[in-house]
């Protein structure tokens, strides 16, 4: 099986292991889910970070207003009643004027910061120094670890309208945010190797060769982002290496110059 350094722009994503064999269209589909999906993963485990404070997630007329002016509006979260966390909660107020305050309790609390923690860990992109490979079967597993936890202290669900909730059934609104740039669109996923870019409607092995057994770097980007920077032939590591080595070698002549002259 080959496999692929998937990186996004100059950051290393994931690896992702297939065959050359594998159709290209099919190749590009799999690598935006995996790529997508890591994504979701870390937008939800940013949410629960929120939950775990301030609880669910006020109904969108409601949020960024002070207590005066949903008093004055007369606004009432009807979901705070029936979305209370598993043992009771604390009030702990969101600054940001978004989640009503509902803090659960620090059992309740644990149990959605390992679920976040285990999460992460399954598609830290520092995977990619250990040679670990990811699949979407991976991504969803991690989905489900974070879906699991939420339904353990909000057994009542959480809010039709809460961010968390409308990622798990794959509703989320990403319009006008930061997260919208980063997702790539499936029908403008571009796929690049080695300066050129990977075509639907043929063969990995039409870029690779018959090689099954490698390990190459290819660039995801989308339609209109034009082609992405080649990969450095020297890392910088190596880089650092040769300019000592070279400087090393400029000392030893001039010395052995300085030398001759001596003697002469």
């Amino acid at each position: 099986m080959v496999v692929l350094h998937v990186k996004r722009g100059d950051d290393h994503v994931f690896l992702y292991e297939t065959s050359v064999n594998t159709d290209t269209d099919t190749v590009i589909r799999e690598l935006v889910s995996v790529f997508n999906g890591r994504l979701k993963v870390q937008r939800i485990c940013m949410e629960m970070e929120e939950l775990a404070e301030h609880g669910t997630m006020l109904p969108e007329q409601m949020r960024q207003l002070n207590d005066d002016q949903i008093e004055e509006l007369h606004l009432k979260d009807e979901w705070a009643d029936k979305c209370i966390p598993m043992g009771g909660f604390t009030f702990n107020k969101d600054p940001l004027c978004r989640r009503n305050g509902q803090q659960p309790n620090e059992a309740m609390r644990k149990v959605l910061e390992k679920a976040m923690a285990d999460a992460k860990a399954m598609i830290d992109k520092n995977l990619c120094k250990t040679n670990t490979v990811l699949t979407l079967k991976i991504v969803e597993e991690a989905l489900n670890i974070l879906r699991g936890a939420v339904m353990i202290v909000y057994p009542m669900k959480l809010p039709p309208h809460d961010t968390i909730q409308m990622e798990f059934i794959n509703m989320e609104d990403l319009t006008g945010t930061q997260a919208s740039k980063e997702v790539i669109e499936p029908s403008k996923a571009q796929l690049w190797f080695a300066g050129h870019q990977v075509l639907p409607g043929k063969q990995l092995k039409d870029y690779l060769g018959s090689n099954d057994k490698t390990k190459v770097v290819v660039k995801l980007n989308q339609l209109g982002e034009g082609p992405p920077g080649r990969e450095q032939v020297v890392n910088e590591q190596l880089r650092r290496q040769m300019m000592a080595a070279n400087f090393k070698r400029q000392e030893e002549l001039r010395v052995s110059v300085n030398y001759v002259r001596l003697i002469e």
